[in-house]
């Protein structure tokens, strides 16, 4: 039987953290997530803390058995943010610290993805118990590309460009037995089901709800993009995820009628 285990989850109220948060509970785990602010009582813990100033998740860690680091600035604060969470973990009785990264982040020039593989190295190096699990993208980030440009008659994508986009339930339920578990460092990658032509994904996103668009790939300069369209982001032979883009659509679409 897995140990029960009191788990501190920042990042808790993001996509990936509002489905990992009931499968702990449910696993039997005690969990605290972090927040900036005082919310109501909830089935999980509620910890105020700020991971951006140092000493800031001192409280939220103190006691805890492991951590589940999701949060992130979407950009060089990720850094910072990771160095102030392993500061406090190791004054806190060095828990296992489980970090969710994505596929391929040495091997592509993206600024983002520097500060991801950054963070891996604090971790590394942390003397913490650690965990790092690679993803690939979530199934939200095509239906974000489409939407943040859905007031234009044509939606543009890289051209030349497979995504392989995985559900973050799959991820979820991948992280509740590492959480159980003991640190494993770097454990096997995590991808979708399948790997697809970006523009393909979009016109399917466009014609499941119902949007008339064009969708128009355009070969994008830079050396990101070159990265991209060699595939460095994907992991083909590690195609675990079991939630295809067409059911994750499906997923949505049935519970947007329900509200």
């Amino acid at each position: 039987m897995a140990e029960w285990k009191t788990v501190l989850v920042t990042g808790g109220t993001g996509r990936l953290g509002r489905a990992l948060v009931p499968r702990l509970l449910d696993a039997g785990h005690r969990v605290r997530v972090l927040t900036r602010k005082t919310r109501e009582p909830a089935a999980q813990e509620w910890v105020v803390g700020d991971l951006r100033t140092r000493g800031g998740p001192a409280g939220a860690v103190a006691g805890v058995d492991a951590i589940v680091h999701l949060a992130t600035t979407n950009g060089k604060g990720d850094v910072a943010a990771t160095g102030n969470l392993i500061e406090a973990a190791r004054a806190a009785g060095v828990p296992h610290l489980v970090y969710v990264s994505i596929v391929g982040i040495e091997n592509i020039e993206f600024g983002y993805y520097r500060a991801k593989l950054a963070c891996e190295h604090l971790i590394e190096e942390s003397h913490l118990p650690w965990t790092i699990l690679r993803t690939t993208q979530f199934h939200d980030l095509v239906t974000a590309i489409c939407d943040v440009q859905r007031v234009s008659p044509v939606t543009i994508v890289p051209a030349g460009v497979c995504v392989q986009p995985i559900d973050v339930t799959d991820v979820a339920d991948r992280l509740v037995p590492i959480v159980a578990g003991p640190a494993a460092h770097r454990i096997p990658d995590l991808g979708g089901p399948q790997v697809r032509n970006l523009a393909e994904l979009a016109r399917t996103y466009h014609r499941t709800i119902g949007r008339r668009r064009l969708v128009w790939p355009v070969r994008l300069p830079g050396k990101a993009f070159r990265d991209y369209r060699a595939g460095h982001h994907l992991t083909p032979d590690r195609a675990v995820g079991r939630i295809t883009f067409d059911e994750f659509l499906g997923s949505r679409r049935t519970h947007d009628g329900d509200r």
